[in-house]
């Protein structure tokens, strides 16, 4: 487990961590609303949608609904979790992934 009891943050550090995942969490809804009133929608506008026949006679609305959503659902899953971990990793993190402390001063400067 990666958490450190003696990590210290400042609360600026901390809002802008959690204004970033929010407009993450905002952006992957939208993406899953989306995906998922394309089916109703698709369904409502195409005929072939639901009346064309495919693999095994089950029609691309049924394919979709019983293998695409889940797969879309998956792939969006770990997107979005892969995303939020390294915001918050690269956001709160002490050190770089070269093993240097973060310096918040100018290159060239001697602290």
């Amino acid at each position: 487990m990666d958490d450190d009891v003696d990590a210290r943050h400042t609360p600026a550090e901390v809002d802008a961590t959690f204004r970033t995942l929010r407009r993450v969490a905002v952006g992957y809804f939208v993406v899953f609303l989306l995906g998922v009133a394309a089916f109703p929608v698709l369904s409502l506008t195409l005929d072939w949608w639901s009346q064309a026949r495919l693999v095994g006679g089950m029609s691309p609305g049924f394919l979709v609904a019983a293998f695409g959503l889940y797969l879309f659902f998956a792939v969006l899953g770990i997107a979005v979790s892969r995303l939020t971990s390294a915001v918050e990793h690269r956001m709160l993190d002490d050190t770089r992934d070269d093993g240097f402390p973060v310096t918040l001063e100018p290159p060239g400067e001697v602290p």
